[in-house]
């Protein structure tokens, strides 16, 4: 898009971060790096999975099994396997919601 309009790309990409995204003051921002939770994507059937992206870098999903992979699906990212960071980082979610 930057080559289209004459804009430098990475200027581009700094001032949609920065500015026009809200990024700097997104709620999960402090803690974005090791886990995300969306409260709101749970449904009564949930599924675990591990992802490995790159480096050997193991990432478990919950995703919510009613949505079939489509938005909205994605419940929490979490980051490695171990079953003791894994849920610690589940049970803040929602008493509520986690029954």
């Amino acid at each position: 898009m930057g080559v289209l309009y004459g804009v430098d790309g990475d200027l581009l990409e700094r001032q949609y971060r920065n500015h026009l995204s809200d990024y700097l003051h997104w709620d999960q921002l402090s803690h974005a790096e090791n886990w995300l939770l969306f409260e709101k994507n749970i449904g009564a059937y949930v599924c675990i999975d591990k992802v490995a992206l790159s480096c050997g870098e193991l990432y478990t999903v919950l995703i919510n099994k009613a949505a079939h992979g489509g938005k909205g699906s994605i419940i929490g990212i979490i980051k490695g396997t171990d079953v003791c960071t894994v849920t610690s980082v589940l049970l803040k979610l929602s008493r509520r919601r986690r029954y």
